[in-house]
């Protein structure tokens, strides 16, 4: 842990060091939580460079208003003492007007609270528990809340006419997230859509062996599986429903959208059906992001195919410029105050705008956008259906 806040520290500070020039000059700083370590490193690592590519497609654009952007990084490791120590150093030393991230929701909790009381916007690209931006009228985020997300997946099956006459949940125990997935958001879905709760099941992060819960699910028998997980807990669950014959269809949102679930499945997995809020080959614009980050990522000897975060923290540069834009934003220290509540409330009444990711509108601080219903089909993720907004 002291090895993480020196890191840390160190980093703000020779950033705050060799942008002091550029804040002489008035740039428009934002902020940004990382977390290039700990324990979503394998969803993050790669969120920066989708952070530096639309900065520097909005700076040779000539900026916001005349004004550069700049980005001061400061990587928390998903560690929600580390993003409060972050988040202070933004709105006390940085003079950022807004903050990108944090990345979980636990650093939700405990940042958006302090975010509020410094009267500075953050937008999450990856917490997506129920109801965290409740109360808050400076806490944004770019994601979809789980209970919408899996409200999606469950529409796509019915509409597609696949077999949900009953269900179970399986859940980690120690993810605020997937927890809130297994005991809250499953059992609300199921019952909307009116499928049996038989039984549920419950693990560690950690644990390896999930053979006693498989075979409680193998009993129970059930259509559909829906699981509260990160990516981890996806490939050890679909390996061990293969290794005991239970073909049942696993269903989860955004906590396992993983692009290389499949390959890291070896074979099992099949007809595992997720939400996510970016598919790679939805458009052009889309594939064009694509192209251009695995070009960035192969050279950095990174994942290529970016994942529903890397989309995300590239859209947030976006809405942030589009609100500076609105919001006539200078960057003049002597006004920062008053700029960062301006780019809340253009936030707050931001609606359909244009994103890569798809229309993005804001409610009660949570984007409202499409969702791409996808599956694992013949080892790889094939698009089921797409749900746009109500």
């Amino acid at each position: 842990m002291k090895k993480q806040v020196l890191l840390g520290a160190t980093m703000l500070a020779a950033v705050l060091t060799a942008s002091g020039a550029a804040r002489a000059e008035d740039d428009l700083v934002l902020g940004y939580m990382m977390a290039k370590s700990g324990p979503y490193v394998s969803l993050a690592n790669t969120n920066e460079i989708a952070v530096d590519m639309a900065v520097e497609e909005i700076n040779a654009k000539g900026g916001i208003n005349g004004k550069k952007i700049k980005v001061v990084k400061f990587d928390t490791a998903g560690d929600p003492k580390q993003a409060t120590t972050a988040l202070r150093s933004f709105a006390q030393d940085a003079g950022a007007l807004a903050v990108i991230g944090p990345f979980s929701s636990s650093e939700v909790r405990t940042t958006f609270p302090v975010g509020e009381r410094e009267g500075l916007a953050q937008m999450s690209m990856a917490s997506s528990a129920p109801g965290l931006t409740k109360g808050f009228t400076y806490g944004f985020r770019n994601t979809t809340d789980e209970g919408k997300v899996i409200d999606a997946v469950l529409g796509a099956i019915k509409d597609k006419k696949l077999p949900m006459a009953s269900g179970a949940a399986a859940y980690a125990t120690d993810d605020v997230v997937s927890k809130s997935i297994g005991t809250k958001v499953v059992p609300a879905e199921f019952e909307k859509f009116s499928i049996p709760l038989k039984g549920s099941v419950d693990f560690q992060l950690g644990a390896f062996d999930l053979s006693p819960q498989v075979a409680q699910l193998k009993q129970i028998s059930p259509d559909i599986v829906g699981l509260g997980s990160p990516p981890e807990g996806a490939v050890n669950l679909a390996k061990e429903l293969k290794r005991q014959g239970v073909s049942t269809r696993v269903i989860g949102g955004t906590t396992i959208a993983d692009p290389d679930l499949p390959k890291r499945m070896d074979g099992a997995g099949e007809n595992l059906t997720i939400g996510t809020t970016f598919f790679a080959d939805a458009n052009d614009k889309t594939k064009a992001f694509t192209d251009k980050f695995a070009t960035r990522t192969k050279a950095a000897g990174l994942r290529t195919d970016p994942n529903q975060m890397d989309a995300s923290v590239y859209d947030i540069v976006y809405l942030y410029a589009e609100a500076m834009k609105r919001a006539g934003v200078t960057g003049d220290k002597a006004k920062v105050a008053a700029e960062r509540t301006a780019i809340r409330d253009q936030l707050s009444t931001l609606k359909d705008y244009p994103a890569m990711e798809g229309s993005i509108s804001f409610t009660d601080g949570d984007a409202v956008k499409p969702v791409y219903v996808i599956e694992v089909k013949g080892g790889k993720w094939t698009l089921l259906d797409t749900r746009l907004p109500n």
